[in-house]
């Protein structure tokens, strides 16, 4: 991060136009942060991200109005895609990912907003938002043999039909390689819930699901390699 930018300051500054829908406010805040030198993926990770996550725990809590919460959201929004224009496009990995999401407006927009950094960061990414039936998902994966399944919830009424996609996904047992990761609120608040329904991968922020990726595609790549020289060596 840039030393100079009180980023606290930023966050404060900016939530506060974000809810209150003053758009040449907010525009002026974000323009200023570009301007200073920081990088749109940063901006994205640690100023929107964060703030996003303010605006759905104080709606989820009746702390925000409709009202406020309408203007931050769609705001937000059209912040994030401009933000995605300002990214640096990594060398392509060679890695599908399927994501899919809740239904409600800030689960669309944390999807939106981290299908936009994976992309940059070189994943090939499909992201159909929320409201898509367990079955249609399932025939998707069918078809389309992603490396990894992410699912993102901040509901808890999201819980049930992630854990149930889940479940029928293992019992089928025709995608045993692929990864299923999921992220969002929820997760990050019931401590131990991804285990619980079978996720490979539980990440609590873009940084850490772009980390954790990374990460974990490397352990499988060794775990595939020590599997290939037992076989060898068996033969």
């Amino acid at each position: 991060m840039n030393s100079t930018l009180n980023f606290d300051r930023v966050l404060e500054q900016l939530f506060s136009t974000l809810v209150s829908g003053d758009r040449r406010g907010t525009r002026e805040i974000v323009d200023a942060v570009y301007a200073s030198g920081i990088p749109a993926e940063t901006v994205s990770k640690d100023i929107f991200w964060p703030i996003l996550e303010s605006i759905s725990a104080l709606y989820r809590k009746d702390q925000l109005t409709t009202l406020s919460h309408h203007y931050a959201t769609r705001l937000l929004r059209a912040l994030v895609d401009q933000a995605q224009s300002r990214y640096t496009n990594k060398a392509a990995r060679g890695k599908r990912i399927a994501m899919f999401c809740g239904p409600n407006e800030t689960e669309e927009l944390a999807g939106q907003l981290v299908a936009d950094l994976l992309e940059a960061d070189g994943y090939e990414v499909t992201f159909a938002g929320g409201g898509v039936a367990n079955d249609e998902i399932r025939g998707e994966l069918g078809e389309r043999a992603p490396d990894t399944l992410l699912l993102f919830a901040s509901s808890a009424k999201d819980a049930p039909f992630i854990r149930e996609l889940i479940d029928q996904i293992r019992e089928i047992g025709a995608r045993n390689d692929m990864q299923i990761v999921v992220g969002g609120g929820i997760f990050n608040r019931a401590p131990g819930l991804a285990e619980e329904i079978g996720a490979d991968v539980s990440a609590t922020s873009p940084r850490d699901l772009l980390e954790k990726l990374v990460s974990e595609s490397s352990s499988r790549n060794e775990r595939w390699a020590k599997s290939t020289r037992r076989s060898r060596s068996a033969a």
